[in-house]
Protein backbone atom coordinates (compact mmCIF):
# COMPACT_ATOMS: atom_id res chain seq x y z
CA UNK A 1 0.00 0.00 0.00
CA UNK A 2 2.84 2.38 0.83
CA UNK A 3 4.56 1.72 -2.52
CA UNK A 4 1.36 2.17 -4.55
CA UNK A 5 0.60 5.52 -2.92
CA UNK A 6 4.21 6.58 -3.29
CA UNK A 7 4.13 5.80 -7.03
CA UNK A 8 0.80 7.57 -7.46
CA UNK A 9 1.93 10.87 -5.94
CA UNK A 10 5.35 10.63 -7.64
CA UNK A 11 3.51 10.56 -10.97
CA UNK A 12 1.74 13.77 -9.94
CA UNK A 13 5.17 15.34 -9.55
CA UNK A 14 5.56 15.47 -5.74
CA UNK A 15 8.86 14.61 -4.08
CA UNK A 16 9.37 11.27 -2.31
CA UNK A 17 10.52 12.89 0.96
CA UNK A 18 7.37 15.01 1.27
CA UNK A 19 5.16 12.00 0.49
CA UNK A 20 6.91 9.82 3.09
CA UNK A 21 6.53 12.54 5.77
CA UNK A 22 2.79 12.87 5.13
CA UNK A 23 2.30 9.08 5.17
CA UNK A 24 4.16 8.84 8.49
CA UNK A 25 1.95 11.55 10.01
CA UNK A 26 -1.39 10.31 8.67
CA UNK A 27 -0.63 6.60 8.58
CA UNK A 28 -0.32 4.14 5.74
CA UNK A 29 -4.12 3.63 5.49
CA UNK A 30 -4.86 7.35 4.91
CA UNK A 31 -7.05 8.22 1.94
CA UNK A 32 -5.47 9.75 -1.17
CA UNK A 33 -7.55 12.92 -0.81
CA UNK A 34 -6.30 13.41 2.75
CA UNK A 35 -2.69 12.87 1.67
CA UNK A 36 -3.12 15.39 -1.17
CA UNK A 37 -4.65 17.99 1.20
CA UNK A 38 -1.76 17.53 3.62
CA UNK A 39 0.80 17.92 0.80
CA UNK A 40 -0.86 21.16 -0.26
CA UNK A 41 -1.00 22.38 3.37
CA UNK A 42 2.73 21.68 3.76
CA UNK A 43 3.41 23.88 0.75
CA UNK A 44 4.79 21.06 -1.36
CA UNK A 45 4.53 21.74 -5.10
CA UNK A 46 4.86 19.41 -8.09
CA UNK A 47 8.26 19.49 -9.75
CA UNK A 48 6.64 20.70 -12.97
CA UNK A 49 5.92 24.01 -11.20
CA UNK A 50 9.22 24.21 -9.32
CA UNK A 51 11.64 23.50 -12.16
CA UNK A 52 10.95 26.35 -14.55
CA UNK A 53 14.27 25.72 -16.29
CA UNK A 54 12.97 22.54 -17.95
CA UNK A 55 10.97 23.42 -21.10
CA UNK A 56 7.56 21.85 -21.28
CA UNK A 57 6.93 19.70 -24.38
CA UNK A 58 3.45 21.19 -24.89
CA UNK A 59 3.02 24.94 -25.19
CA UNK A 60 -0.28 26.76 -24.86
CA UNK A 61 -0.71 29.49 -27.47
CA UNK A 62 -2.77 32.52 -26.49
CA UNK A 63 -5.84 33.17 -28.57
CA UNK A 64 -5.08 35.53 -31.43
CA UNK A 65 -1.33 35.28 -30.94
CA UNK A 66 0.51 35.70 -34.23
CA UNK A 67 4.06 35.78 -32.89
CA UNK A 68 6.44 33.24 -34.42
CA UNK A 69 9.15 31.65 -32.32
CA UNK A 70 12.22 33.93 -32.37
CA UNK A 71 14.59 30.99 -32.23
CA UNK A 72 13.88 29.62 -35.71
CA UNK A 73 12.70 32.06 -38.31
CA UNK A 74 13.71 29.96 -41.30
CA UNK A 75 12.45 26.42 -41.73
CA UNK A 76 15.01 24.16 -40.13
CA UNK A 77 17.87 26.60 -40.67
CA UNK A 78 19.76 29.24 -38.72
CA UNK A 79 19.34 32.93 -39.44
CA UNK A 80 23.03 33.75 -39.14
CA UNK A 81 23.89 33.17 -42.81
CA UNK A 82 20.76 34.24 -44.64
CA UNK A 83 22.56 34.89 -47.94
CA UNK A 84 22.71 31.14 -48.66
CA UNK A 85 18.92 30.99 -48.61
CA UNK A 86 18.41 33.71 -51.25
CA UNK A 87 17.71 32.71 -54.83
CA UNK A 88 20.05 33.62 -57.71
CA UNK A 89 18.98 36.71 -59.65
CA UNK A 90 19.05 36.93 -63.47
CA UNK A 91 18.24 40.41 -64.81
CA UNK A 92 17.03 41.17 -68.33
CA UNK A 93 19.35 44.14 -68.87
CA UNK A 94 17.71 45.42 -72.05
CA UNK A 95 14.24 45.32 -70.52
CA UNK A 96 15.33 47.08 -67.32
CA UNK A 97 17.38 49.74 -69.14
CA UNK A 98 14.65 50.60 -71.63
CA UNK A 99 12.04 50.68 -68.87
CA UNK A 100 14.13 53.18 -66.89
CA UNK A 101 14.64 55.25 -70.04
CA UNK A 102 10.87 55.42 -70.76
CA UNK A 103 11.36 53.10 -73.78
CA UNK A 104 13.26 55.85 -75.56
CA UNK A 105 16.80 55.66 -74.13
CA UNK A 106 18.84 52.63 -73.07
CA UNK A 107 19.48 53.88 -69.52
CA UNK A 108 22.31 51.90 -67.91
CA UNK A 109 21.61 53.66 -64.62
CA UNK A 110 18.41 51.59 -64.33
CA UNK A 111 20.48 48.39 -64.42
CA UNK A 112 22.70 49.77 -61.66
CA UNK A 113 19.66 50.58 -59.51
CA UNK A 114 18.32 47.03 -59.88
CA UNK A 115 21.70 45.45 -59.07
CA UNK A 116 22.12 47.66 -55.99
CA UNK A 117 18.64 46.72 -54.73
CA UNK A 118 19.43 43.00 -54.79
CA UNK A 119 22.90 43.58 -53.35
CA UNK A 120 21.41 45.34 -50.34
CA UNK A 121 19.17 42.31 -49.73
CA UNK A 122 22.25 40.08 -49.62
CA UNK A 123 21.98 38.20 -52.92
CA UNK A 124 25.38 36.84 -53.95
CA UNK A 125 24.58 35.52 -57.45
CA UNK A 126 23.46 38.40 -59.69
CA UNK A 127 23.80 38.26 -63.48
CA UNK A 128 22.76 40.87 -66.05
CA UNK A 129 22.44 39.93 -69.74
CA UNK A 130 22.88 42.61 -72.41
CA UNK A 131 23.49 42.18 -76.18
CA UNK A 132 27.10 42.70 -77.25
CA UNK A 133 26.26 45.44 -79.73
CA UNK A 134 25.40 47.74 -76.79
CA UNK A 135 29.17 48.16 -76.42
CA UNK A 136 29.23 50.14 -79.66
CA UNK A 137 29.06 53.95 -79.60
CA UNK A 138 25.48 55.26 -79.29
CA UNK A 139 23.60 56.30 -82.43
CA UNK A 140 20.59 58.51 -83.00
CA UNK A 141 18.25 55.56 -83.55
CA UNK A 142 19.55 53.74 -80.41
CA UNK A 143 20.69 56.26 -77.76
CA UNK A 144 22.51 54.96 -74.68
CA UNK A 145 22.93 56.84 -71.38
CA UNK A 146 25.66 56.20 -68.80
CA UNK A 147 27.39 53.58 -70.93
CA UNK A 148 30.37 53.45 -68.55
CA UNK A 149 28.19 51.55 -66.04
CA UNK A 150 28.23 48.55 -68.37
CA UNK A 151 32.04 48.46 -68.26
CA UNK A 152 32.06 48.65 -64.47
CA UNK A 153 29.50 45.84 -64.10
CA UNK A 154 31.44 43.71 -66.57
CA UNK A 155 34.59 44.25 -64.51
CA UNK A 156 32.69 43.02 -61.43
CA UNK A 157 31.64 39.82 -63.30
CA UNK A 158 27.98 40.79 -63.00
CA UNK A 159 27.22 41.79 -66.58
CA UNK A 160 27.37 39.22 -69.40
CA UNK A 161 27.23 40.16 -73.09
CA UNK A 162 25.27 37.86 -75.38
CA UNK A 163 27.01 37.21 -78.75
CA UNK A 164 26.39 39.32 -81.84
CA UNK A 165 28.34 39.92 -85.05
CA UNK A 166 28.08 41.58 -88.45
CA UNK A 167 27.75 39.60 -91.67
CA UNK A 168 28.03 41.65 -94.91
CA UNK A 169 27.13 44.81 -93.03
CA UNK A 170 24.13 43.27 -91.29
CA UNK A 171 24.11 42.62 -87.56
CA UNK A 172 23.39 39.04 -86.50
CA UNK A 173 22.16 39.01 -82.89
CA UNK A 174 21.67 35.92 -80.73
CA UNK A 175 18.41 35.72 -78.84
CA UNK A 176 19.38 37.05 -75.40
CA UNK A 177 16.02 36.08 -73.86
CA UNK A 178 16.90 32.42 -74.31
CA UNK A 179 20.15 32.98 -72.38
CA UNK A 180 18.23 34.66 -69.55
CA UNK A 181 15.58 31.95 -69.14
CA UNK A 182 18.06 29.08 -69.54
CA UNK A 183 20.50 30.38 -66.89
CA UNK A 184 17.71 31.21 -64.45
CA UNK A 185 16.15 27.77 -64.96
CA UNK A 186 19.44 25.93 -64.41
CA UNK A 187 20.27 27.99 -61.31
CA UNK A 188 16.72 27.70 -59.94
CA UNK A 189 16.68 31.48 -59.63
CA UNK A 190 14.43 34.44 -60.40
CA UNK A 191 14.03 36.35 -63.69
CA UNK A 192 13.78 40.12 -63.31
CA UNK A 193 11.89 41.49 -66.31
CA UNK A 194 8.56 42.91 -67.44
CA UNK A 195 8.62 40.64 -70.51
CA UNK A 196 6.41 37.53 -70.43
CA UNK A 197 8.58 35.45 -72.83
CA UNK A 198 5.51 33.90 -74.47
CA UNK A 199 7.51 32.55 -77.42
CA UNK A 200 9.84 30.68 -75.06
CA UNK A 201 6.89 29.37 -73.03
CA UNK A 202 5.57 27.69 -76.18
CA UNK A 203 8.99 26.14 -76.90
CA UNK A 204 9.47 24.27 -73.64
CA UNK A 205 6.74 23.23 -71.16
CA UNK A 206 9.25 23.21 -68.30
CA UNK A 207 10.23 26.78 -69.12
CA UNK A 208 6.53 27.70 -69.26
CA UNK A 209 5.99 26.68 -65.62
CA UNK A 210 9.26 28.30 -64.56
CA UNK A 211 8.46 31.64 -66.23
CA UNK A 212 4.98 31.68 -64.72
CA UNK A 213 6.28 31.00 -61.18
CA UNK A 214 9.67 32.79 -61.15
CA UNK A 215 9.15 36.00 -63.12
CA UNK A 216 9.62 39.11 -60.98
CA UNK A 217 8.14 42.25 -62.49
CA UNK A 218 9.06 45.75 -61.30
CA UNK A 219 8.52 49.49 -61.61
CA UNK A 220 10.71 52.57 -61.44
CA UNK A 221 9.40 55.34 -59.21
CA UNK A 222 11.62 58.45 -59.15
CA UNK A 223 14.85 56.51 -59.82
CA UNK A 224 13.81 53.88 -57.29
CA UNK A 225 13.65 50.21 -58.28
CA UNK A 226 10.43 48.78 -56.80
CA UNK A 227 9.32 45.16 -57.26
CA UNK A 228 5.82 44.28 -55.98
CA UNK A 229 5.24 42.91 -52.47
CA UNK A 230 3.03 40.16 -53.97
CA UNK A 231 4.81 38.97 -57.17
CA UNK A 232 2.29 36.18 -57.88
CA UNK A 233 -0.86 38.02 -56.86
CA UNK A 234 -2.74 38.73 -53.65
CA UNK A 235 -3.03 35.08 -52.66
CA UNK A 236 0.54 34.18 -53.58
CA UNK A 237 3.77 34.31 -51.56
CA UNK A 238 5.26 37.52 -50.23
CA UNK A 239 8.30 39.10 -51.86
CA UNK A 240 10.62 37.74 -49.14
CA UNK A 241 9.33 34.20 -49.64
CA UNK A 242 9.47 34.59 -53.42
CA UNK A 243 13.17 35.50 -53.30
CA UNK A 244 14.09 32.88 -50.67
CA UNK A 245 14.89 29.20 -51.03
CA UNK A 246 13.66 28.59 -47.48
CA UNK A 247 10.29 30.34 -46.97
CA UNK A 248 9.46 31.99 -43.67
CA UNK A 249 6.99 30.21 -41.41
CA UNK A 250 3.43 31.45 -42.03
CA UNK A 251 1.73 33.23 -39.18
CA UNK A 252 -1.34 31.51 -37.70
CA UNK A 253 -4.61 33.21 -38.55
CA UNK A 254 -7.71 32.63 -36.42
CA UNK A 255 -11.18 32.87 -37.89
CA UNK A 256 -13.21 35.61 -36.14
CA UNK A 257 -16.29 34.51 -34.23
CA UNK A 258 -19.48 35.17 -36.23
CA UNK A 259 -21.37 36.11 -33.03
CA UNK A 260 -18.83 38.72 -31.93
CA UNK A 261 -19.43 40.13 -28.44
CA UNK A 262 -22.79 38.35 -28.26
CA UNK A 263 -21.04 34.96 -28.11
CA UNK A 264 -22.11 32.94 -25.04
CA UNK A 265 -19.66 30.04 -25.39
CA UNK A 266 -16.94 31.70 -23.29
CA UNK A 267 -13.71 29.71 -23.12
CA UNK A 268 -15.28 26.88 -25.12
CA UNK A 269 -15.59 29.05 -28.24
CA UNK A 270 -13.03 27.96 -30.83
CA UNK A 271 -13.17 31.21 -32.81
CA UNK A 272 -11.11 34.37 -32.39
CA UNK A 273 -12.41 37.19 -30.20
CA UNK A 274 -10.46 40.47 -30.51
CA UNK A 275 -12.03 41.74 -27.27
CA UNK A 276 -10.43 38.82 -25.37
CA UNK A 277 -6.67 39.27 -25.97
CA UNK A 278 -5.59 37.18 -22.96
CA UNK A 279 -8.01 34.31 -23.48
CA UNK A 280 -6.32 30.95 -24.05
CA UNK A 281 -6.89 29.23 -27.36
CA UNK A 282 -7.44 25.89 -25.56
CA UNK A 283 -10.47 25.23 -23.40
CA UNK A 284 -10.18 24.73 -19.64
CA UNK A 285 -10.49 20.94 -19.97
CA UNK A 286 -7.77 20.85 -22.63
CA UNK A 287 -5.47 22.96 -20.44
CA UNK A 288 -5.95 20.56 -17.49
CA UNK A 289 -5.27 17.57 -19.73
CA UNK A 290 -2.09 19.23 -20.99
CA UNK A 291 -0.89 19.93 -17.43
CA UNK A 292 -1.58 16.32 -16.39
CA UNK A 293 0.42 15.05 -19.38
CA UNK A 294 3.34 17.26 -18.37
CA UNK A 295 3.27 16.05 -14.76
CA UNK A 296 2.99 12.39 -15.80
CA UNK A 297 5.92 12.68 -18.21
CA UNK A 298 8.07 14.29 -15.52
CA UNK A 299 7.08 11.57 -13.05
CA UNK A 300 8.14 8.86 -15.49
CA UNK A 301 11.51 10.55 -16.01
CA UNK A 302 12.07 10.66 -12.24
CA UNK A 303 11.07 7.01 -11.86
CA UNK A 304 13.51 5.98 -14.60
CA UNK A 305 16.30 7.90 -12.89
CA UNK A 306 15.55 6.18 -9.56
CA UNK A 307 15.70 2.75 -11.22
Amino acid sequence: VHQSKLDFFCKLGYGKQDICKVLENLGQEALEDDVLKELIRMGSKPQALESQAQPSPLKLIARGSCSASPGSKWLGEDESDSSDHLRPIVIDGSNVAMSHGNKEVFSCWGIQLAVDWFRERGHKYIKVFVPLWRKEPPRQDSPIADQHILEELERQSILVYTPSRKVKGKRVVCYDDRYIVKVAYEKDGVIVSNDHYRDLQNENPEWKWFIEQRLLMYSFVSNRFMPPDDPLGRHGPTLNNFLSKKPVLPEPKWQPCPYGKKCTYGNKCKFYHPERPHQAQLSVADELRAKIKVSLSLGKEEEQRSH
